[in-house]
């Protein structure tokens, strides 16, 4: 039983398929079936002369999404999807389709297809973006792995936040105590970093967030990759590395993926290049507020958009902005420490300042990696956690990391469906996760 992935391997020679229709037309002796099998799409090709009447006949009888079994002669084909096209000899439905399947080959409003979203899965459009997903998720693994990290996974309730308590997720435990969906893997990442070295931690991760922009999920999956000793500059060194790798394998391996999205690849050359420049917080300012003043805005930004003051954070206009700046992903470094979490080492040259970055993607996808290096001085993290009003006993365990052998070290943190979002080019994040959980969606 061939796939269709493999139907290039078989030209001129008979081979068997199952799949399902996705759509079907005819013209007099002829009828053209569209399938896919998970693997592919391809246009087979039922001509009456070449079959018997009872085949021909259950080709008519098809119906959009019935599983099916052809037999068929392999031909290439240049214009066809995939350079080939099926010669049908026999075919046999496998399925039965109970009522009208309820995505049709015409125009669906956005909603109606995410109601939908358990079948949705089996378009063109979401099949090309999974994929892709998929092959990022390879590309990340086959990355740390390269670069001897261990994976090591990190627990989803906790007792505490890592940055803003006003994003969690609270859970009662048996109406005894309190827990939180984990926001972020890093502190425990941490530890495991001081006894492993290198490690990243790849999951799930939770904010209660009340926003409905295109950038935002409830549930979203991140990777973060702790080093120890480490430092800010390696840690910067090993974020540009990591993104660069992991979009030249999806270019090497999704090229058709991309082409049926629609992709602009040129855009995502610099990218695989590496090179990214690096530009402190105060510099990103002076940008910024060149661009405003000049008038010189990306599409989507609005005209009426302020410049930033120092101190401030950047707003999503703003790192559009950033972006629009450069043709390539671009680290940000060296906030103001009152803007970022309590746990960023300073900047020993300005106190006003953290040891951190973000990297920010180009055409107006936004930051898709944070990164810092940690305090580990046991007496100055255990004064950052007093000053945020944290509850110290909830991080007794955390302060053990400085007590017993610290060492400077750094990390980040990069969201999957942010940089998916990225690479595939799509308009709102809800298309790159199979089932979207946000305000407005919980169903299916």
């Amino acid at each position: 039983m061939a796939s269709i992935a493999q139907l290039s391997q078989h030209i001129d020679q008979e081979i068997s398929l199952t799949g399902w229709l996705t759509d079907k037309s005819s013209k007099g002796k002829l009828h053209f079936l569209k399938l896919r099998d998970g693997s592919g799409f391809v246009q087979a090709t039922v001509f009456k002369n070449d079959v018997s009447e009872d085949v021909f006949e259950s080709a008519r009888r098809l119906v959009q999404e019935q599983a099916v079994t052809i037999t068929g002669l392999v031909r290439q084909d240049d214009r066809a999807p995939g350079g080939v096209e099926i010669s049908v000899r026999d075919l046999r439905p496998l399925s039965q389709n109970e009522g009208e399947y309820p995505i049709t080959p015409k125009e669906h409003g956005v909603e109606f297809l995410f109601d939908q979203r358990h079948l949705y899965t089996r378009h063109r459009r979401p099949w090309a973006i999974m994929r892709v997903r998929d092959c990022v998720q390879r590309a990340m693994i086959n990355f740390f792995h390269g670069e001897g990290f261990v994976r090591f996974d990190s627990p989803f309730f906790t007792p505490n936040a890592a940055e803003d308590t006003t994003e969690l997720f609270e859970i009662n435990l048996f109406d005894e105590d309190k827990a939180y969906l984990s926001q972020t893997g890093q502190l425990h990442a941490e530890a495991g970093a001081l006894a492993f070295g290198k490690v990243y931690t790849f999951g799930p991760t939770f904010r209660a967030e009340k926003s409905k922009t295109r950038r935002h999920l409830l549930e979203f999956w991140m990777v973060e990759p702790e080093v120890a000793p480490s430092n800010h500059q390696e840690n910067m060194a090993l974020q540009e590395r990591f993104v660069s790798s992991v979009v030249r394998q999806v270019l090497q391996e999704c090229a058709a993926e991309l082409q049926m999205l629609g992709r602009d690849l040129t855009k995502l050359a610099g990218a695989a290049e590496g090179n990214y420049p690096r530009v402190t917080y105060t510099e990103a300012l002076k940008i910024i507020r060149q661009h405003i003043e000049s008038a010189d805005l990306p599409p989507n930004v609005s005209p009426d958009t302020q410049p930033v003051e120092w101190g401030d954070d950047f707003g999503a206009p703003h790192e559009t902005i950033l972006g629009h700046h450069f043709d390539r992903p671009v680290i940000v470094e060296r906030y103001p420490a009152a803007i970022k979490a309590f746990y960023m080492q300073p900047d020993p040259e300005d106190e006003r300042l953290a040891l951190c970055d973000d990297m920010i993607a180009p055409e107006g996808y936004g930051e898709i990696i944070g990164g810092s290096q940690r305090i580990h001085d046991y007496g100055l993290l255990r004064s950052r956690i007093e000053e945020h009003g944290l509850p110290l006993d909830a991080f007794d365990w955390y302060l053990d990391l400085r007590r017993f052998g610290s060492v400077p070290h750094a990390g980040f943190g990069l969201g999957l469906e942010r940089f998916v979002m990225w690479i595939t080019g799509s308009e709102h994040i809800r298309e790159v996760i199979p089932f979207p959980r946000m305000l407005s969606r919980m169903k299916p």
